[in-house]
């Protein structure tokens, strides 16, 4: 596997830039679509797969004049994982980044893509940054609808410094590869329809391209967009209710009060509950009687004489 077509390549801040500008498109006009943070803040953790998205955002990161530690985890799915991993570290040399390797086993087929993104998470820094595009953002918003998510997860991703490149296309980050004379590992299993994932990515939204006589992803884009704004609006005014109190509660419209409620048993426990929670818990205010609700992750929640106390039990 190899990396480029000259090994010998340095991919400095001036050559990228100047390689971009000249062959995609001017290179200003494409950091202005980002979310970098300021490069003055210190080294920046990104995320390589060895993918175009992955080695877009590395690249582009650099040409912002960030100062980058790549980090590439190995989860030792796939028999070329071993190459995959030397392909990224040649290319964190080629740019003048650190590189971190993180080796881990994922074993099984059950979950794959859910086990070993947890995997991520805990094995990298928080607040690292990812490639995710556009088209990644459309995708989310598909998977999320399927699975019946309300606002927060309709809104997919939101568009910070953990993102830098959600605005790009694919399509961008392969031209970008391209001009800076880049080979993309190339992961097989992207293609197979046993993930979901893969299949809305294959299927679905080429056909409902296909039905609309248009490009979807930005419309899909455009509505994660519009609904990450509202439901981060509407956090705000859920937060301003007193979670301790019926009487309060009671009053509130009910789209804030089971957002309230929702919000604080996130808090406390870092898990969302299921609409069963909130509704079975929401019934138990509006009667306005003492109860008491165990819920999983051991929190309790015992209403009496109008006042609501969330307990955590050990």
């Amino acid at each position: 596997m190899s990396i480029v077509s000259s090994q010998s390549r340095i991919l400095s801040q001036r050559v990228i830039r100047m390689a971009i500008s000249l062959e995609v498109k001017p290179i200003d006009q494409i950091l202005k679509r980002c979310f970098f943070p300021d490069p003055s803040n210190g080294i920046l953790n990104v995320a390589v797969s060895g993918g175009s998205d992955s080695l877009c955002l590395a690249s582009l990161a650099v040409a912002a004049g960030h100062k980058i530690k790549i980090w590439h985890l190995d989860h030792k799915i796939r028999d070329s994982s071993f190459e995959e991993a030397h392909f990224v570290s040649e290319f964190a040399e080629m740019i003048g980044a650190q590189f971190q390797l993180v080796e881990v086993s994922v074993k099984g087929r059950s979950n794959l893509e859910a086990r070993a993104r947890n995997e991520r998470k805990s094995a990298f820094p928080q607040g690292i940054a990812t490639g995710h595009t556009m088209d990644d953002q459309a995708e989310t918003l598909l998977l999320n609808l399927l699975r019946g998510s309300g606002m927060r997860g309709l809104s997919a991703m939101a568009r910070d410094p953990t993102k830098p490149i959600l605005t790009l296309r694919k399509s961008e980050t392969i031209a970008i590869c391209s001009a800076l004379r880049l080979n993309p590992v190339i992961d097989s299993s992207n293609f197979s329809p046993d993930f979901l994932r893969n299949r809305i990515r294959n299927e679905v939204i080429p056909l409902l391209a296909q039905i609309a006589h248009r490009d979807i992803v930005p419309i899909f884009d455009r509505t994660a967009t519009l609904l990450f704004d509202e439901d981060r609006y509407l956090d705000s005014l859920a937060l301003c209710l007193d979670v301790t109190s019926t009487i309060a509660l009671c009053g509130a419209d009910s789209i804030l009060r089971r957002r309230a409620l929702r919000l604080e048993i996130e808090r406390r426990t870092g898990y969302p509950p299921s609409l069963a929670q909130i509704e079975e818990l929401e019934g138990k205010v509006l009667g306005r009687l003492d109860f008491r609700i165990q819920l999983p992750r051991g929190l309790e929640i015992a209403g009496r004489r109008g006042v609501i106390d969330y307990k955590t039990i050990e």
